[in-house]
């Protein structure tokens, strides 16, 4: 009796799960042995990410087990981390264990580019994960108390520096501008003792977008007490400050480091040709030279070839990765490999959240402001939920609380 083949799925970010979600729901565990590696028993929404950061939100709301959601008789899956990954021999090796694979699907996600910026690791927070935006929300408490109790007040204490004007640098200043009134009513801190400071080295911010929608995020913001310092290089991070490229030094004992990503660096220990850590995969998302390795979500690279550049890794693209990259797998495992399907992403739009019932956004042709950009936002959030685990887990998780 022949063996099923075995495909291995690393990562439960939004391209590893989804891709685990469309196999089981086909019934594919009948033709092939299924696992999913990861290093929490939970899958999160790494979009909702910066208003737990903020404290708007309980960091519970943005994760889920994923055992309530994967079929355990259908998707076999193991808690572990990934140490490393044998292409030539087909190994991962985890910590506790070695599995080996007929296909692999590697959605190991992000990690903080630095851009070679001294200090960032060492005296930054960064929105990557459920326990470090627990710790920056516990920080941001913990400095409003020490400030109160202090007889002779220490102003960094309270000045809050966002570096990187970027959707997640905004998205986060945004919801802290709505947290920080609170904080200072429950502190007994007067509001303009506060400085929230977004610190962007390109020439705009959110780089990208509409230019009528960045301006009306930036005076939002800034009615809320946000310094935006553009097109402003950080040229070093230390203890309780950080240095600018024009000689400026900002006191702050907050600093969060927002300036993008860049793939998991296992890709690149794996000897796979990566840039920052990102794959150019080949049409059918898989690595160059490796037919049986499908690399999704941020780990991938895509061009857009009507501007030569790379789309950026949203959760977007990794769920529409996830979609291609289940039907292939089917195909080639069937034998079927002129069925293998070409992936090609379809935005459907853009969307950032400035913090309560604020947003902008761009779905279609249509510019959208305010209320009506943060109702979209929403939507986006239970569509995914909805795709990922029905109306069970919108009831559950979503945001509901639509207007």
């Amino acid at each position: 009796m022949n063996r099923k083949p075995k495909i291995l799925i690393l990562g439960a970010g939004y391209g590893g799960m989804m891709t685990a979600s469309r196999l089981q729901k086909g019934n594919f565990h009948q033709d092939a042995e299924i696992t999913l590696v990861n290093k929490h028993d939970y899958h999160y929404q790494t979009t909702w990410l910066h208003e737990p950061a903020a404290g708007t939100l309980h960091h519970d709301r943005t994760r889920m087990k994923i055992t309530d959601i994967i079929d355990t008789h259908k998707v076999n899956f193991i808690k572990d981390s990934v140490v490393s990954i044998d292409k030539e021999n087909k190994k991962v090796k985890l910590d506790k264990e070695e599995l080996d694979y007929d296909y692999l699907v590697i959605g190991l996600g992000s990690q903080p580019e630095t851009f070679g910026i001294p200090g960032v690791y060492d005296h930054a927070f960064s929105i990557r994960s459920v326990n470090s935006v627990r710790l920056i929300r516990e920080h941001i408490e913990y400095m409003f108390a020490s400030y109160n109790k202090q007889d002779e007040k220490d102003d960094s204490l309270l000045t809050f520096v966002v570096a990187g004007a970027g959707f997640t640098g905004i998205e986060f200043v945004g919801e802290l501008s709505e947290r920080i009134p609170e904080l200072c009513e429950e502190y007994d801190i007067a509001r303009e003792n506060v400085s929230m400071y977004s610190i962007e080295a390109a020439p705009t911010a959110l780089p990208g977008f509409d230019e009528e929608l960045v301006e009306y995020a930036m005076n939002l913001l800034e009615s809320r007490g946000v310094n935006f310092k553009i097109n402003t290089p950080i040229k070093e991070v230390q203890d309780g400050k950080v240095l600018l490229d024009d000689g400026e030094v900002i006191d702050s004992q907050t600093i969060v480091w927002t300036t993008g990503v860049r793939g998991n660096s296992i890709v690149e220990e794996a000897g796979f040709e990566a840039m920052r850590g990102r794959v150019k995969v080949d049409a059918n998302l898989r690595a160059p030279g490796h037919e049986d390795v499908f690399i999704i979500g941020d780990c991938a690279l895509i061009i857009n070839e009507e501007i030569n550049r790379p789309y950026p890794p949203t959760a977007q693209i990794a769920i529409q990765q996830s979609y291609t990259c289940a039907n292939n797998i089917k195909a080639l495992v069937k034998g079927t490999e002129e069925e293998l399907e070409e992936f090609q992403p379809d935005i459907k739009g853009t969307v950032a959240s400035l913090g309560g019932k604020e947003a902008i956004g761009v779905v279609g042709d249509r510019k959208l402001y305010g209320t009506s950009a943060s109702t979209v936002k929403k939507l986006i959030d239970n569509r995914y939920l909805y795709l990922l685990g029905g109306m069970p887990l919108v009831l559950k998780k979503g945001k509901l609380n639509l207007f």
